[in-house]
């Protein structure tokens, strides 16, 4: 067996038993239309659940069951959203919370349009939304890329995407043990957004991608050794988003044996509570990783055995 094989295999097994344990779960996430800043927790659940959902029904890798359940996610989001207007409303009222079209952009990704936002998002992009409002530069980028999903990349305001790259810790490429636990976030954050979650391995520069194929391995074992599985998952994303995938097998078999039994992913080496409330709380979110890590890598990895020259 291949090693882009057996990756397959292993990402299969991960995404598959993430996703089934999100979709299990969703209902955990309910979300008060009326004043989703009253649980911002919430709300970001529902919009991680969306990029997780959408992303499997982009990457065509799913089977007709694991189809279903990303579409039944995506359509339970959506209803958290009322069909687009909470988000139509939170863009309105403020125009500076670019998560609204952030999370729209996972939405708009699989299909689903709200005729309000594609009027209104065109306004806060020709005021250079991605350049001017006070994020961090890897948000700006965030920004741009859901600007570019929605369709809404072109004209006045436009990003200027190596200027924003470029604006990132990733951009001036520092001494690599020049990083934190925070920065890992915003190196993996950067490159997600350059390239669409693996759909443009190229909008990666070329010298940013060969120091994060030096880099990522040492990166891996020293957030390995503290049992940082959240930021792991993160990592083995970012891997599969480059233009040659930087996989190690083994990583990802720890990461299927760390995984439980009904799919939940831990965050760390803690021990899981069993209140199901504060377990979704606390896992869900490197539950949404492993499923995105998963699926990025599935696609990678039947690339890479499409391509490979018959024996």
């Amino acid at each position: 067996m291949s090693t882009a094989t057996a990756l397959a295999e292993v990402a299969h097994d991960i995404r598959s038993r993430a996703l089934s344990w999100l979709h299990t779960h969703r209902q955990l996430s309910t979300l008060d239309c009326d004043d989703i800043t009253a649980d911002e927790d919430t709300y970001k659940a529902v919009q991680e659940m969306t990029l997780t959902a959408s992303l499997v029904l982009r990457d065509g890798t799913a089977g007709s069951r694991e189809d279903a359940l990303a579409r039944e996610l995506l359509d339970f989001c959506w209803a958290q959203m009322d069909r687009g207007t909470v988000l139509y409303e939170r863009l309105l009222q403020h125009p500076l919370a670019t998560d609204a079209f952030e999370g729209y952009a996972h939405f708009a990704r699989s299909g689903y349009r709200h005729p309000g936002l594609d009027r209104l998002i065109p306004h806060h992009a020709a005021l250079g939304a991605a350049h001017v409002i006070e994020h961090v530069p890897n948000r700006r980028l965030a920004v741009a890329n859901a600007l570019r999903v929605t369709g809404h990349d072109r004209g006045p305001g436009a990003p200027a995407w190596q200027t924003l790259a470029r604006s990132t810790w990733l951009g001036h490429a520092p001494a690599p043990w020049y990083i934190d636990w925070m920065t890992g976030y915003h190196v993996t954050h950067t490159v997600f957004h350059l390239t669409d979650w693996g759909r443009h391995p190229g909008g990666l520069p070329d010298d940013m991608a060969d120091y994060l194929t030096r880099w990522l391995p040492v990166w891996t074992d020293i957030w390995t050794e503290t049992c940082q599985w959240d930021l792991i998952g993160e990592l083995l994303i970012l891997g599969s988003c480059l233009p040659e995938p930087c996989t190690e097998l083994d990583d990802w078999r720890r990461l299927a044996d760390l995984q439980h039994p009904d799919g939940l992913m831990p965050c760390d080496d803690q021990t899981v509570d069993d209140d199901p409330v504060t377990r979704f709380r606390g896992q869900y979110h490197p539950t949404v990783v492993a499923a995105i890590a998963g699926t990025t890598a599935l696609t990678r990895a039947l690339d890479t055995a499409i391509s490979a020259p018959a024996a």
